[in-house]
């Protein structure tokens, strides 16, 4: 059992682990807390960004020789294969640790086994300690790994009678400035932001990251998804100003259904294979409801603004097509099961997890792809992103109205 000490220690670790949020896809968050023979704290350290030192590595070099016969807390169980770095069980059994405490082991079959090696070696291992608010800081890592494609997050923001923007479509923001500082802080926890081409032609918007402290664009971006049926994205669009990597859509590279549009699934599967574990849906109503009739919706963060409209774009809806099928046709309500809510400003915010039905109707939904795979970039200290993004209740959520929104 995991003394007072230890459990203290991981409960610092987890939140260690949040400042890599956005910035370690691939890989995991993840924190690690050195405590000496004495179960005094002497290193702590966290997974900083993709290619960079493991919590392990940061967390044992803070505490060099004071790590022998003490212990080593970590949130995931450590690696123990060989890729941009070393394998953590070496350096953890080089510096002499005598016991390693664990939250959550690793799903992933090809950096598992740690736990094992380490007992080889002779180092008392515990598992399972804070296992659930560890597992929840991960979350999105965790249900990626498990099931090959990347956890999926609708931001939404409306007024109270559901509209996301006027009859005209004007450009008039529906929620306050802090929900839109909100939502820059949502991407950048982001590995891909989705949208449709609807969207593009609508509202022209850049979708780029930015600073939340000074509105600067912010070092790391995350890839940008268009989901374009037939190619429609201009040339001009915003999208495509360099700013960041974008992925045009065409059903011809992704796959399709039965209706002949894009199989969602198999353009989050597409997503997977580029690393991105966290995808951001921003997509209009359609679009939206097409995730949403497919059971590909992990989770809702929604904006309510204190407004009434009568009248206006809604935050969902779809068609019938001629042969029957429905695209983001929801065929039995879907529940929701809110997690968190709260105020943003004069904003409600509320996050929710979809509770779908037994048995979940896999329509090939809208869609359409043209990949550039998004590059790396190196990012500093100032640039890590901090956030609730995966402690259980989720991350800062977004906007309204996403007419020419940068």
């Amino acid at each position: 059992m995991a003394s007072r000490a230890e459990n203290e220690a991981m409960r610092h670790a987890i939140a260690l682990a949040a400042f890599g949020l956005g910035t370690t896809s691939p890989n995991p968050v993840m924190g690690c807390v050195i405590l000496d023979s004495q179960e005094r704290v002497v290193g702590e350290g966290f997974h900083a960004y993709a290619g960079g030192p493991h919590a392990e590595i940061v967390a044992l070099a803070h505490a060099g020789e004071r790590a022998k016969n003490g212990t080593a807390v970590v949130t995931l169980e450590s690696c123990d294969s060989v890729g941009q770095t070393g394998p953590c069980t070496r350096a953890l059994i080089q510096a002499g640790v005598r016991r390693v405490v664990i939250a959550v082991s690793d799903p992933n079959p090809l950096a598992g086994h740690g736990a094992a090696t380490l007992r080889d070696a002779g180092i008392q291992v515990e598992q399972g300690v804070r296992e659930e608010e560890a597992a929840a800081g991960n979350v999105a890592w965790l249900t990626a790994v498990r099931r090959g494609w990347p956890y999926v997050t609708w931001r939404v923001a409306s007024t109270l009678d559901g509209r996301t923007a006027a009859v005209d479509n004007s450009s008039e923001w529906i929620t306050s400035e802090a929900a839109r500082i909100d939502v820059h802080q949502l991407r950048g926890e982001a590995d891909a932001i989705i949208i449709g081409v609807g969207t593009v032609l609508a509202d022209n918007p850049r979708l780029t990251v930015r600073n939340v402290r000074d509105g600067s664009l912010a070092i790391r971006q995350s890839l940008r998804v268009v989901v374009d049926g037939d190619g429609e994205t201009p040339d001009d669009a915003r999208v495509r100003d360099g700013l960041a990597e974008t992925w045009i859509a065409t059903a011809a590279e992704v796959g399709t259904g039965p209706d002949g549009l894009v199989d969602l699934r198999a353009l989050l599967r597409g997503l997977y294979q580029r690393g991105v574990r966290a995808a951001l849906l921003e997509g209009g109503p359609t679009l939206a409801a097409g995730f949403l009739s497919a059971g590909l919706v992990d989770r809702v963060i929604g904006y309510m603004a204190p407004k009434l409209l009568g009248a206006g774009r809604p935050s969902l809806s779809g068609k019938e097509l001629s042969n029957g099928v429905g695209v983001g046709i929801l065929r039995e309500p879907i529940d929701l099961e809110f997690t968190e809510i709260t105020l943003v400003g004069p904003d409600i915010r509320y996050t929710a997890v979809p509770r779908y039905p037994a048995r979940v109707p896999e329509p090939s939904l809208t869609a359409q792809l043209t990949p550039q795979v998004p590059k790396k970039a190196d990012i500093s200290a100032e640039e890590r992103a901090s956030s609730d993004i995966m402690r259980g209740v989720p991350i800062r959520g977004g906007s309204t109205k996403e007419k020419g929104e940068d």
